[in-house]
């Protein structure tokens, strides 16, 4: 066939089925095939993208294990296999830089681990740390009202103190028994009321902070019970013993540094010991109707002895006037007198006249008077002279009957 001729492998000389191939030998000068600029100028080399992405994926693929990164480099498919891997990879560090935000709830406070150390807090809201594990964070509850009893379990308290003991609704006397000032034993259940006021000491400066306020109120009830009697933690020292123990607590936490801040210390029973409460509480009817008896001779007292002062002073006060008045007549008749005797020795028979007058009308206007007539002779002239009958009106005619 034509196109078997000219060449040594039957084809056209110099060139295949195609035709001569450029710088065949027979065809003339041999034409070289353009090349691509090599240098960064206009003129330069430019370098090849397959060749910058095959550099990339040998460099990745030295961090991969081995087996991972599928087909070779130079093998057919290597640039698409490449730039999947490299996807793949943006997406992974894209997700693990995203799961550094993290929320902050409005009751909690964020507390931000470097490589497990403190490095910072931070408020509520929307907040961002590196991700795991260069930084961690913790977010505790602030706001929170935690509760601790001591000396019984109702259980609804802090379960985390309990290490493992039922928490049931209990008594615990171990807790519970304490030596008063006057060495009696009484039986206290109180519960201790906390929050967390400093986060990142309450997270790093003690293992059980809620252990430690147990264990610190505890030790100080027993003290204050210590230097209080007995009578006084029944009746009136209650609130007193509430004061003095979360005062002592604060104290005892604060030089710890354990974040915490008492809220409150609440008493819910304040008893003798079971085996003699009833003993006592005989005690202390009998104690009560003594204070009934004491009050009632108070009262009585309290009214009688009034009443006889008043009685006292009524009776003085009668003697002192009529005191008075014996003085003050007796005056009076001694100044009369003298006054008399003046007149005596000034007039000595009017005043004899006057004082026999006067003498005569006070013994007429006190006695009754009879008149008899000595004229009259066979009848017996009768006339009665009362004190009323001496009187103006009675003597006056027709007034006699």
């Amino acid at each position: 066939m034509p196109w078997n001729n000219g060449g040594p492998n039957g084809g056209p000389a110099g060139g295949g089925p195609w035709g001569p191939q450029p710088g065949a030998p027979g065809d003339g000068p041999r034409r070289e095939p353009p090349r691509r600029p090599t240098g960064p100028g206009p003129g330069g080399p430019v370098p090849d993208l397959d060749e910058v992405i095959a550099r990339l994926q040998a460099w990745l693929r030295g961090f991969l294990p081995p087996g991972f990164g599928g087909r070779r480099l130079g093998g057919g498919g290597g640039g698409g296999g490449g730039r999947g891997l490299v996807l793949l990879v943006v997406a992974v560090v894209a997700i693990w830089l995203a799961s550094g935000f993290y929320r902050v709830q409005p009751d909690e406070q964020g507390v931000v681990l470097r490589f497990g150390a403190f490095n910072r807090t931070s408020l509520p809201g929307l907040n961002y740390h590196i991700p795991w594990p260069v930084e961690d964070v913790l977010r505790p509850q602030v706001t929170r009202i935690n509760r601790v009893e001591i000396g019984y379990r109702s259980g609804s308290g802090d379960t985390r103190v309990e290490e493992g003991r039922d928490a049931a609704g209990r008594d615990v006397l171990a807790e519970s028994l304490m030596l008063t000032g006057d060495e009696n034993i009484i039986d206290i259940d109180f519960a201790v009321f906390w929050r967390i006021n400093d986060a990142a000491a309450y997270l790093f400066n003690t293992r059980n902070p809620a252990y430690t306020v147990k264990s610190a109120a505890e030790s100080v009830m027993r003290e204050v019970i210590g230097r209080t009697p007995i009578q006084f933690a029944l009746t009136l020292g209650r609130a007193k013993i509430e004061t003095d123990v979360m005062s002592g607590v604060q104290a005892i936490l604060d030089q710890y540094g354990t974040g915490v801040e008492i809220t409150q210390v609440q008493l819910q029973k304040v008893d003798p010991p079971a085996a003699v409460i009833d003993s006592f509480r005989d005690v202390q009817r009998a104690n009560t109707d003594a204070d009934r008896m004491r009050n009632e001779a108070e009262s009585y007292r309290n009214d009688i002895v009034p009443r006889a002062r008043g009685d006292a002073a009524r009776i003085t006060a009668e003697a002192q006037g009529q005191r008075q008045a014996a003085i003050a007549e007796a005056t009076g008749q001694a100044q009369r007198f003298l006054s008399v005797l003046k007149a005596y020795d000034a007039a000595k028979d009017v005043t004899l006249q006057r004082l026999y007058i006067e003498t005569m009308q006070d013994i007429l206007t006190h006695t009754s008077s009879v008149i008899v007539d000595q004229k009259l002779q066979g009848v017996v002239p009768y006339l009665p002279l009362s004190p009323d009958a001496m009187k103006p009106d009675a003597m006056k005619p027709g007034a006699v009957k």
